[in-house]
């Protein structure tokens, strides 16, 4: 009888080398960046993937605020929220963009991740900033393209 010597390796917590990714997101498609970011978060992009491990890396994504949506999506799309009063609040893509154009992608990003503390633990990974600064220069991200269909 033979045995099979093929095996399979799980990776553990601390044995995960993390990489600092640097993503500008100027001109992107709001979904397609979403769904890489999200992938990356994972450590899909890895072949040590373990789905119940955190395999992925750190991402920092600058220019937020240009950012893009296809169709009429700025004016269409509604975000709501509940306050703790009787209603919910709504707010247009158009109006986010000028308040607060980071939560554009995080909110994307968060609902392609798994909804659990692992998923909740994925999406402290990212970095989101609205210009072209970021406070994370010390990890040295590398810039990446991301998105590259338009």
């Amino acid at each position: 009888m033979k045995t099979c010597m093929a095996k399979t390796t799980v990776a553990k917590t601390g044995q995960v080398d993390r990489k600092w990714l640097l993503v500008d997101a100027t001109d992107k498609i709001v979904g397609r960046l979403a769904s890489e970011i999200a992938t990356i978060l994972m450590g899909k992009h890895r072949p040590i993937y373990t789905p119940h491990v955190d395999t992925g890396d750190y991402i920092v994504v600058v220019n937020v605020e240009k950012i893009r949506f296809t169709g009429k999506k700025w004016e269409q799309k509604k975000y709501a929220w509940y306050t703790g009063y009787t209603r919910q609040r709504t707010v247009t893509a158009e109006v986010r963009r000028e308040r607060k154009p980071e939560l554009i992608l995080q909110e994307a990003v968060r609902r392609m991740l798994p909804k659990s503390k692992l998923g909740r633990a994925m999406l402290s990974k990212l970095k989101v900033f609205a210009g072209p600064e970021h406070p994370h220069t010390a990890q040295k991200p590398e810039p990446t393209e991301l998105a590259l269909k338009s």
